[in-house]
């Protein structure tokens, strides 16, 4: 099924778990495509036609169940099943993730987190000691971990990655501006890039 799906859909899935449960937070217990479009600032066709390539959710002239229509989509997204992870790099970036990402909302269990300065080794966040990145190896072959999450800087970024990727980590969510979709095509990696962000946000401001 993944593979039929274009990457235009599954990007827009995340977006429409977190309105569906924005919306039962609010206790509205369904909703026709036409308003979850206003409300999402879409287009209500659209919508449509990316929940159709998953079957069939709504009922014409009712809507879709929220609660129900998030648990699928959960689903597709493999929200419910969750997927141990670590973070590599415990600087600013690194426990701010740590300690404000709602891992087990989205996915993921932190199970570890790693970093190469001594200073920061047994320091707690978000529960867990930071590890030195010396026993990443051993950690990784114990918990086997399926993802990570590098906030290292640019210049350590490949090799870490490679370590990583000799280690059985199949999905890296990478914050190091260093692009490894060039180089290794068997993982996923999803490359965040906020400098880039920024300038589209200046770029869309009106002079």
């Amino acid at each position: 099924m993944k593979d039929k799906i274009s990457e235009a859909v599954i990007r827009r899935l995340p977006r429409y778990y977190r309105f569906l449960d924005e919306l039962e937070q609010q206790k509205i217990t369904r909703i026709s495509s036409h308003k979850l479009a206003k409300i999402m600032g879409a287009n209500a066709s659209q919508i449509r036609q990316d929940l159709n390539n998953f079957g069939g959710f709504g009922q014409q002239g009712y809507g879709y169940n929220v609660v129900e229509l998030k648990a699928e989509i959960a689903e597709i997204l493999g929200v419910t099943d969750r997927k141990k992870c670590i973070i590599i790099g415990a600087g600013n970036m690194g426990r701010t993730i740590a300690t404000h990402m709602d891992f087990n909302n989205k996915g993921f269990t932190l199970v570890g987190i790693f970093d190469s300065k001594e200073s920061y080794v047994g320091q707690l966040v978000a529960g867990l000691p930071i590890r030195s990145d010396k026993n990443l190896d051993d950690f990784c072959r114990n918990e086997k971990p399926e993802a990570a999450i590098i906030c290292v800087p640019k210049n350590a970024a490949k090799s870490v990655g490679e370590q990583l990727i000799k280690l059985g980590i199949k999905g890296i969510w990478n914050f190091s501006h260093y692009d490894f979709r060039l180089e290794n095509q068997d993982i996923v990696v999803e490359n965040v890039h906020l400098g880039d962000s920024l300038m589209t946000l200046r770029y869309n401001i009106k002079d």
